[in-house]
């Protein structure tokens, strides 16, 4: 989208280009609008039909490619239907529209025009994500000590999708922090926690978010240490971002599953990620978070609180 100033009919206006979307139909709050003609209007099955046909001439970022040998049998219709598409499409148009779920699974960019599921619908909603990707699973270590010399405490491989992964590591996440009594002021305590689950929760899952699925085996990795938690992911910064912006600018390897996580609540999708975490770890009493960015990894190190 550009935005400038501009002359019409003598008078000063501002002018705004807004590019049509390479991965069409884009909602809006749940809702797809098309402009036929002089009039905006919700999309009808058919109208998104076109869209989807659409997509088919362009150029599709990595997340949209139809992955071959895969259908909607690969996919957890259980977990689209009751937990998916009501998070991404208004309740309303759901319930107007009736289309089959191939159509539904089509224009969320979950299933391609030929009936091959897509990279993001494999990744966010597939039985088994590594079937296709072999990297595309989270590797958690709780160790005993402060490095990985030390005895392991508890070690688990989390090979689900997304949506599964997220509710798995709330609940893993939550069971190692441990929560103590500091003082705030005279005879007052209060329960301070390791770590804030916000903070955690935050880099876990923009490491899911941003991961290089297309070229990388590695699986995401949640190191937790006595003293400390790195959650490292394959794929250094992209796009726009470089190791010294990585804070201010923000680009997606993987946009459509950044729309995605953002609709289910997992994540902001402006860039608000890294202030967000660093604002938690302060407002607990934590260090401020390190970063460590190359080529082709992402860490972030957060340290326990005193």
């Amino acid at each position: 989208m550009t935005v400038q100033k501009d002359l019409f009919r003598g008078q000063p206006v501002i002018r705004i280009h807004v590019e049509a979307s390479h991965t069409p139909p884009v909602r809006l709050n749940g809702v797809a609008w098309v402009r036929p003609g002089p009039l905006t209007k919700r999309a009808s099955a058919e109208d998104e039909r076109m869209l989807v046909e659409r997509r088919r001439s362009r150029w599709l970022p990595f997340d949209n490619h139809p992955v071959p040998g895969s259908c909607t049998h690969d996919l957890d219709m259980r977990l689209f239907r009751g937990t998916y598409l009501p998070s991404a499409v208004d309740t309303q148009v759901i319930e107007e529209n009736g289309r089959p779920e191939e159509q539904q699974l089509a224009s969320l960019n979950l299933l391609s025009p030929s009936g091959e599921a897509t990279v993001l619908g494999l990744i966010l909603l597939g039985m088994d994500p590594t079937r296709f990707f072999a990297g595309a699973y989270t590797q958690f270590v709780r160790y005993e000590g402060d490095s990985v010399d030390s005895a392991v405490i508890d070690e688990q491989e989390l090979r689900l999708n997304v949506v599964d992964t997220a509710q798995r590591l709330e609940v893993l996440l939550k069971g190692h922090t441990h929560t103590h009594l500091a003082n705030v002021s005279g005879f007052r305590e209060r329960s301070q926690p390791d770590y804030p689950i916000a903070a955690l929760r935050e880099a876990c899952m923009n490491a899911l978010m941003h991961r290089n699925y297309e070229s990388s085996n590695a699986p995401t990795r949640i190191q937790w240490f006595a003293d400390r938690v790195e959650v490292a992911n394959p794929g250094g910064p992209y796009g726009q971002v470089k190791a010294n912006n990585f804070d201010r600018i923000n680009d997606y390897r993987n946009p459509s599953l950044a729309g995605a996580m953002k609709n289910l609540g997992y994540v902001n999708r402006f860039g608000r990620g890294i202030g967000r975490m660093r604002a938690e770890l302060e407002r607990n009493g934590n260090p401020p978070p390190k970063f460590d960015v190359n080529d082709n990894s992402w860490v972030v190190v957060m340290r326990k609180t005193k």
